[in-house]
């Protein structure tokens, strides 16, 4: 038996059923379609503002439900047992609306977060270039200020939500000369005339998310858009960096997990040679070594919860949760493909597509080889 999670209490459990249901009735039926045409419908987000699962966390005032973290988590856990990738909930919930509410100002709070808690507006946030990934500080989009707008010009790439969304987070720099220092973050929304977005960008996984480029052409942004202080804005980014590659590592848990139990499943029906595939030693011994891999990496992103929920999780600890779950998650798919054999190479089985949607996760967020570059500043 897995040793128990002591995270969750009895509030918690019963909208993990609500979330769970929701997903089976409203999210798997339409997976297929929504991987051809490249994104989800739209209806999908407003279902779940109505059913209160978007920016659950933010107060109450600001038409969330004020409630933990962990009623966040949940929704990751569920999405990522039904490889719902291309539902971009947790990006707008735990890493846009917190930016607004954390450094925004009372018109910015007003404005947007209570229609973000229905769906109405969906979320984004830019900060990937074409030539600037990982390392921010390369950044080259500027906001210039004129009067009481700034002046907004550049390209985003790789934008989660970017075709979907209806305001978008932009990191640009407002004091080129100035590298990191000089960079602020505005809240920009489709209202702004010259802000235009690309088609949705063809991927090797996560095909029903709407990942696009978005472009800024003499965009007017208002003084009132920007958030928190001018050339604050990397240090806003590296405060809430820990909670958002926690994000990742609980979600790449919970699909490590899942496939799992999709392939053990799998070995016990599927026939070789006259027994079953989990019948022979290898395919035992194999089970349970992702079995007690998994394990470990449970307890841990579990332990890194609680140091989120008393504000005590630290930059290092969080980057190594990323980098290990991530890598850890796309070893236990792979080995999930192989444990399937030539069926585990078809779209149509959970382990392929989830296969194919974690490998990103590795470099989204920061690159593992990023993550370790921070970590071994601590040493």
């Amino acid at each position: 038996m897995p040793i128990p999670r002591t995270l969750f209490n009895e509030d918690h459990e019963a909208f993990r059923d609500t979330v769970r249901k929701f997903c089976e009735n409203e999210i798997v039926p339409h997976t297929e379609r929504w991987e051809a045409q490249q994104h989800v419908d739209r209806d999908i987000w407003t279902k779940a503002g109505e059913a209160g699962f978007l920016n659950a966390t933010m107060p109450e005032e600001y038409g969330g439900l004020g409630v933990d973290k962990l009623f966040s988590v949940v929704v990751f856990e569920e999405l990522a047992r039904v490889n719902a990738t291309g539902i971009g909930w947790s990006l707008h919930s735990e890493i846009v609306a917190p930016y607004i509410l954390h450094y925004g100002n009372d018109f910015l709070k007003q404005t947007y977060l209570p229609k973000m808690a229905t769906g109405e507006m969906i979320g984004a946030i830019a900060m990937t270039e074409p030539a600037a990934g990982s390392d921010l500080q390369g950044v080259k989009t500027t906001a210039i200020k004129n009067g009481d707008h700034y002046v907004l010009n550049g390209s985003k790439t790789f934008i989660t939500n970017g075709y979907l969304c209806d305001l978008v987070i932009v990191v640009a720099k407002t004091d080129p000369a100035a590298g990191a220092k000089g960079t602020s973050l505005f809240v920009v929304d489709t209202s702004m005339a010259g802000f235009t977005k690309g088609k949705p960008l063809k991927k090797a996984g996560m095909k029903s998310q709407d990942t696009c480029e978005l472009f800024f052409d003499n965009v007017k942004v208002p003084v009132q858009n920007l958030i928190g202080q001018e050339n604050v804005g990397f240090m806003y980014l590296m405060q809430e960096l820990p909670w958002e590659r926690l994000q990742i590592a609980l979600s790449a848990m919970a699909s490590a997990e899942a496939a799992l139990e999709h392939t053990i499943r799998y070995t016990q029906e599927r026939k070789a040679f006259g027994r079953e595939i989990a019948q022979f030693q290898n395919t035992r011994f194999k089970l349970a070594e992702l079995k007690t891999e998994v394990q470990i990496g449970r307890v841990f992103v579990d332990r890194c919860m609680e140091q989120i929920l008393e504000n005590k999780l630290d930059p290092a600890t969080a980057s190594m949760a990323k980098y290990w779950c991530t890598d850890l998650q796309f070893k236990v798919l792979d080995e999930c493909v192989q444990l399937h054999g030539g069926y585990g190479y078809m779209w149509e089985y959970f382990v392929t597509r989830a296969w194919a949607d974690s490998r990103v996760q590795r470099i989204y967020g920061g690159t593992n080889e990023i993550m370790k570059e921070l970590i071994s500043r601590t040493l």
